[in-house]
C-alpha cells in the first residue's frame, strides 16, 4: 500500500512544486506578480508572489494521481473530493487576482465564501463535534453550515495571514499535513490519507524557495490553497477538529487575539499590522529564522500531543495551555 500509492503520491507532489517553482518566480517577476519592500516586508528587494501557482499546480496533479491509483468504496467520497478540487481552484484564482490588484477585505471575504459554499454543498460539513466532556454532539445542519463556513473562512485567512515571514506558512502547512497524514492513516481511511500527503509533498517542493532568505512568495494564491485545503481535509472524513486545533492552534489564537484587538482599538479587523505574534516575535530581537523555527516547534509539539493524547479532556488541557502560552509569549513581547 505505502510502495504502491503513498510514495508516488508525495513524490509528484514534491517533484512538480521544486521544479515548477522556479519558472512560476520568473513569470512573476515578467508579468508583475511582485512583491516591493516596505514597513510590513522584511524582504529587501523586489520578490515574485507567484509562488502559489507551483503549490496549486503540484497539489492538483498529485490528487490527479490519486483518482489512479486508489480505489475508493464510499461514492460520496469522490464527491467531497471534488469540494475540495473545486474550492481550490476558486480561492487560487481569487487570490491571484489579489496578486495582481490588492483587493480590498470585502471581494476576497466573498469569493472565500463562495468556495467554502461549493465544498459544503458538495458534502464537506462538520455534522459531529467530539466533546470533551462525553458524548459526541451532533449539530442540526443551520449550524452544520455555519460552523463549517466560519472554520473554512477562518483557516484560509489563519494561513494568509501566517504568511508574513519567509517560510512560516509553507512550513507550518507541512507539519499540519503531515499531523493529518497520520491521524487520517491511523483510522484506515487510507483513500483520504493520502490527500494530506499530498500537501505536504506540494509544501515542501516549494519550501526551499521560500525560506529565508525567500527568493520567491507564495501569494495570495498560494496561502489561501493552503488554507482552504487544510480546511477541508481536516474534515473530509469526519471531523478532525482537536488534531488540526492543537496543530494550527498558536496561529489560530494569534488571529483571534489580533481581531480583538484591533476592534477594541477601534480598527478594522482586516487592517493590516505588525501586531501578529510572528512580528512581534521580529520586533522583540529573534531573527526570521528563529522565529520561523520557534513557530515550527510549537506546531510539531501540540501536534504530536494531539496524536498522543486520549480523546477528551487531555486535549482540553492541551488547548488551554496553548493559550496561556500565547498570553505569556505576548506579554513578553509587548515590552
Amino acid at each position: 500500500m505505502v510502495a504502491k500509492i503513498f510514495v508516488p503520491v508525495f513524490l509528484v507532489a514534491f517533484s512538480i512544486a521544486w521544479l515548477l517553482t522556479p519558472v512560476a518566480r520568473r513569470l512573476g517577476l515578467k508579468f508583475g506578480f511582485i512583491d516591493m519592500p516596505g514597513p510590513r516586508r522584511k524582504h529587501a528587494e523586489v520578490t515574485s508572489r507567484l509562488g502559489g501557482v507551483a503549490l496549486y499546480t503540484a497539489f492538483m496533479v498529485a490528487i490527479g494521481v490519486t483518482l489512479l491509483l486508489v480505489r475508493r468504496d464510499d461514492p460520496n467520497e469522490l464527491r467531497r473530493l471534488g469540494g475540495v478540487l473545486i474550492g481550490c481552484t476558486v480561492v487560487f484564482l481569487l487570490g491571484l487576482w489579489d496578486d495582481k490588484r490588492e483587493l480590498s477585505p470585502a471581494p476576497q471575504l466573498l469569493g472565500q465564501f463562495l468556495a467554502a459554499i461549493i465544498a459544503v454543498r458538495l458534502g464537506l460539513a462538520i455534522e459531529v463535534v467530539t466533546s470533551p466532556f462525553g458524548r459526541p454532539i451532533t449539530l442540526s445542519l443551520p449550524l452544520a453550515i455555519a460552523f463549517t463556513l466560519f472554520w473554512m473562512v477562518g483557516m484560509m485567512n489563519t494561513v494568509n495571514w501566517l504568511d508574513g515571514l519567509d517560510g512560516l506558512a509553507a512550513g507550518v502547512a507541512i507539519i499540519a499535513s503531515a499531523i493529518l497524514f497520520w491521524h487520517t492513516f491511523s483510522l484506515r481511511q487510507y483513500s483520504l490519507a493520502v490527500l494530506p500527503l499530498a500537501l505536504a509533498g506540494s509544501a515542501m517542493g516549494f519550501l526551499p524557495y521560500n525560506f529565508h532568505p525567500a527568493r520567491v512568495f507564495m501569494g495570495t494564491c498560494g496561502s489561501l490553497v493552503l488554507g482552504f485545503a487544510l480546511a477541508t481535509l481536516a474534515i473530509i472524513g469526519g471531523a478532525k477538529m482537536a488534531t488540526t486545533l492543537l496543530v494550527m492552534g498558536i496561529p489560530i489564537l494569534d488571529v483571534a487575539w489580533q481581531i480583538v484587538s484591533r476592534l477594541r482599538s477601534s480598527r478594522s479587523p482586516f487592517r493590516a499590522d505588525l501586531g501578529h505574534l510572528h512580528y512581534r516575535l521580529s520586533a522583540w530581537g529573534l531573527s526570521q529564522r528563529q522565529v520561523v523555527l520557534l513557530f515550527y516547534l510549537f506546531c510539531a509539539f501540540f501536534g504530536l500531543l494531539a496524536l498522543i493524547l486520549p480523546s477528551g479532556l487531555y486535549k482540553l488541557y492541551a488547548l488551554l495551555g496553548m493559550g496561556g502560552l500565547l498570553l505569556v509569549l505576548i506579554l513578553i513581547t509587548c515590552r
